[in-house]
C-alpha cells in the first residue's frame, strides 16, 4: 500500500510540476512577445524620425542645388547673348567689307578695261611711228635694229672686255681664295702613300736551279700553274729571278703566293701545285675580307654587307694607272668627309659614297659596262641609299647633280692629280699630249700650242690680227670646254691663251 501511495504521490508531483513549467514558459514567452514589440515600435519611431531629417536635409540640397543651376544658366545666358551681339557685329562688318571689295573690283576692271584701251591706241600709235620712220630710214625695223646693235656692239667693246675681265677677276680671285683654304686643310689633314704597280710581279728565287723545278718535266709544272692561276709565267736569263704577267692583280697575286708556298716547301709536281693554288684561294679570301674590314673600320662605317665588304677589300688587289684603288678609295673618302664638315653637306653620305666611289673597278673586268654603271647598280643591290649609291656616277659627270657629288668629284680629282699618285707609261703620256694640242690647233685664228707641266697647262699662241683681245676670251673658254667634252685627264688642265703683237722700227 505504501508503495502504492509513493507511485500516485510522485505521479502527481509530476502533474504538477509539468503544469507549473508550462504555465511559466507560457508567462515568460508572452513578457519576451511583448518587450520585442515593444523594441520594434522602438525603431520603427527612431526610423521615421530619421526619414524626417533626411527628407529634410534632401530638400534643403535640391533648394540649393537649383539655385546654383539658375545662377549658371543665368550666366550662361548672359555669354550667349554677349557672343551673339559680336557675331551680329561681326558678321555686319563683313558685309560691309564685301561690299568695299565689290566695288573696289569694279573699279580695277573699269581701270583695267581703261588700260587695254590705252595700250591698243599705243600700240597703234607706235606701228604708224615705225612706219613713218621705215619709210623716212628707208630700212626695215629688222635691219635698223641689226645696225644699231652692231654699232653698240663695236663701240662698247672694249667696254664690255674690261667689265668681263674686272667681274672674272673679282670674282675668280675670291673663289680661288675660299676654294684654295678649304682644299689646303683637306689635303694638309688627309696623307696616303699610294703604290705604284704595273702588270708584271718579280718572285725571287734562291737560286736559278729552281727555275727547272719550277718548268718541270716537258713543263708540266709551268702550265699547270699558268692554267689553274691564269696568268704567265716568265721565265728568262734574269738571275735568281722569275716574272708573273698578267693583267688581272688578284690573279697575278694568287700565283705568287702558290709560287713563294711551292718553293719554300720544295715539293713542286701538279698534284702539289693544285693543293698550294686551293690553300693560297682560301688565304687570299681571307686577306681580302680582312682588307674590307680594316678599312671600314678605319672609317668608322659600319653595318655594310658581308659581300659588299669582300668586294671593297678586292680592290687592294686593282690599281689604276699605278695607283692603288684601295688606298684611293679611303683617301676619297677622308678627302670627302672633311669637305663636307667645312661646306655643310651631309657628311655621312659623303663618306659612305667616297669609299664606295669607284666598287664597280673591283668586277669591270669580269662585269660588262663602266665601273661607274656597275658600282651604281652593286650599291642599289646591296640597298645603299640613293644618294650614296648617285656618287659612283657623280664623280665622272661634269656638273653633279648634289652637292655630295660635287665634293665627291673634287675629292676624287685631289687624290688622282696629286704628284706621284699616278704613274702613266711614256706612250700614253706622249698620246695625251698629243691630243690636248690637237684640240687647241682645231680652232681658227690658232697660231702655236704648247702642253707643258705634264698636260696640266696649255699654252696657245693665237695670230694677232685675226683674234682681238675680245674673241681672245671667248676662244679661251671654247678650248676649255671642249677639252672638258674631248678629253679624259685627272685634276685640271689651264688653258693659258697669249696674243702678242709685235711693232718694230728701225732709226737710222
Amino acid at each position: 500500500m505504501s508503495t502504492i501511495f509513493w507511485i500516485v504521490a510522485l505521479v502527481i508531483v509530476a502533474s504538477a510540476s509539468t503544469l507549473i513549467g508550462f504555465l511559466l514558459r507560457k508567462y515568460l514567452g508572452l513578457r519576451s512577445v511583448d518587450s520585442a514589440e515593444r523594441r520594434a515600435d522602438d525603431i520603427l519611431t527612431e526610423a521615421k524620425t530619421k526619414q524626417k531629417q533626411i527628407l529634410l536635409e534632401a530638400n534643403e540640397k535640391s533648394i540649393l542645388v537649383m539655385e546654383q543651376a539658375k545662377g549658371e544658366v543665368s550666366d550662361l545666358r548672359k555669354d550667349l547673348q554677349h557672343q551673339q551681339k559680336r557675331l551680329e557685329q561681326r558678321e555686319t562688318l563683313f558685309d560691309q567689307k564685301l561690299l568695299d571689295l565689290e566695288n573696289r573690283q569694279q573699279s580695277l576692271y573699269d581701270k583695267a578695261k581703261r588700260v587695254e584701251a590705252l595700250k591698243k591706241e599705243i600700240e597703234d600709235v607706235k606701228s604708224q611711228q615705225l612706219q613713218k620712220l621705215e619709210k623716212i630710214a628707208t630700212f626695215s625695223q629688222n635691219e635698223a635694229r641689226d645696225i644699231l646693235l652692231k654699232n653698240v656692239e663695236e663701240k662698247m667693246q672694249n667696254d664690255l672686255l674690261g667689265r668681263i675681265r674686272k667681274l672674272q677677276d673679282e670674282n675668280n680671285e675670291e673663289v680661288e681664295k675660299q676654294a684654295k683654304e678649304i682644299l689646303s686643310v683637306a689635303i694638309q689633314r688627309v696623307s696616303h702613300s699610294h703604290a705604284a704597280e704595273t702588270t708584271t710581279t718579280v718572285i725571287n728565287l734562291p737560286s736559278d736551279e729552281m727555275k727547272g723545278r719550277i718548268i718541270g718535266r716537258e713543263g708540266r709544272n709551268i702550265k699547270t700553274i699558268e692554267q689553274l692561276t691564269g696568268v704567265e709565267i716568265i721565265i728568262d736569263d734574269t738571275p735568281e729571278a722569275i716574272l708573273v704577267s698578267g693583267f688581272n692583280p688578284i690573279r697575278r697575286h694568287l700565283a705568287k703566293r702558290t709560287l713563294e708556298k711551292l718553293i719554300a716547301d720544295g715539293r713542286i709536281h701538279p698534284g702539289r701545285i693544285e693543293a698550294t693554288i686551293e690553300e693560297a684561294k682560301k688565304e687570299l679570301a681571307l686577306d681580302i675580307k680582312k682588307a674590307g674590314e680594316d678599312t671600314l673600320y678605319e672609317l668608322g662605317v659600319t653595318g655594310i654587307d658581308p659581300k659588299l665588304v669582300m668586294l671593297l677589300g678586292r680592290l687592294k688587289y686593282r690599281t689604276s694607272y699605278g695607283q692603288n684603288q684601295l688606298l684611293h678609295s679611303v683617301e676619297v673618302a677622308k678627302l670627302s668627309t672633311i669637305l663636307a664638315e667645312e661646306l655643310g653637306a651631309n657628311v655621312a653620305v659623303c663618306k659612305k659614297g667616297g669609299i664606295f666611289h669607284d666598287i664597280g673597278k673591283a668586277v669591270d673586268q669580269e662585269v660588262q659596262g663602266g665601273h661607274p654603271e656597275i658600282g651604281f647598280d652593286i650599291l642599289k643591290k646591296f640597298g645603299l641609299p640613293e644618294e650614296v649609291a648617285y656618287l659612283c656616277i657623280a664623280h665622272h659627270e661634269d656638273a653633279p647633280k648634289t652637292l655630295e657629288g660635287v665634293i665627291c668629284k673634287v675629292a676624287d680629282a685631289i687624290s688622282g692629280a696629286r704628284p706621284g699618285s699616278r704613274k702613266d707609261s711614256f706612250e700614253h703620256y706622249i698620246q695625251r699630249l698629243d691630243e690636248l694640242e690637237a684640240v687647241a690647233n682645231s680652232f681658227a685664228g690658232v697660231d702655236k700650242t704648247y702642253a707643258i707641266q705634264a698636260g696640266r697647262e696649255i699654252r696657245v699662241f693665237v695670230k694677232p690680227l685675226e683674234i682681238d683681245d675680245y674673241k681672245a676670251t671667248i676662244l679661251a673658254r671654247d678650248i676649255a670646254d671642249k677639252i672638258e667634252k674631248e678629253l679624259k685627264y685627272p685634276g685640271e688642265i689651264k688653258v693659258n691663251l697669249i696674243r702678242e703683237t709685235r711693232i718694230i722700227e728701225y732709226a737710222r
